[in-house]
């Protein structure tokens, strides 16, 4: 493996972790008193999604390219639908809640899930830039991409929790908008890429 395999992985793991950083930031946001053992698990849920997706996408480019193309379409429209919902949610809880916001966890396991495939499913797109690759330079890339992931991820947890004690309810509003952000721009990139 090259200088020049590891860096262009590292630097795929920081474009792709910029919607997992953003949804971590508004996670942070929301629960300012998170637990280190939490936060590690938040970083860890995303760091799996941003490297499950690519590996999926290339056994689909290896195996079934056929097939993917045809589900290709509706990716966008997936995480759209499914970012609206978690993001509407939060806002709509910081909104009602407003006089008496206490801290609870701003989302369950269920739903941490759902951001992490969200904000990972257009990294499927990356397994057709790692075709070529064989399985152990594919593997790695991934793993790459999911340290990168964590560390960003992380760092937007850590930079929620901060600011999220200084904004109490407008926390949960802001990281609704957060979330319908992120949830329109990748719906709009899907479109136009």
């Amino acid at each position: 493996m090259t200088f020049g395999f590891i860096l262009q992985s590292l630097l795929l793991g920081v474009g792709l972790a910029m919607d997992a950083f953003s949804v971590s930031l508004a996670n942070g946001l929301n629960e300012p008193n998170m637990s280190s053992g939490r936060t590690c698990g938040i970083a860890g849920v995303f760091a799996f999604f941003q490297a499950l997706m690519p590996m999926l996408g290339w056994v689909c480019v290896t195996f079934a390219v056929s097939h993917f193309q045809k589900i290709q379409p509706f990716i966008p429209w997936a995480a759209l639908i499914l970012l609206l919902f978690i993001g509407g949610k939060m806002l709509y809880e910081g909104i009602k809640n407003r006089e008496n916001m206490e801290e609870k966890p701003a989302v369950g396991f269920g739903a941490l899930l759902v951001q992490g495939v969200a904000t990972s499913i257009d990294a499927l797109s990356v397994g057709f830039t790692i075709a070529e690759y064989d399985l152990i330079h594919a593997l790695v890339c991934a793993l790459l991409i999911a340290a990168v992931t964590f560390v960003i991820c992380m760092i937007g947890l850590f930079l929620g929790k901060k600011v999220g004690t200084r904004l109490a309810w407008k926390a949960s509003v802001l990281g609704g908008v957060i979330l319908i952000g992120i949830g329109i721009e990748i719906f709009v990139s899907g479109l136009i890429g």
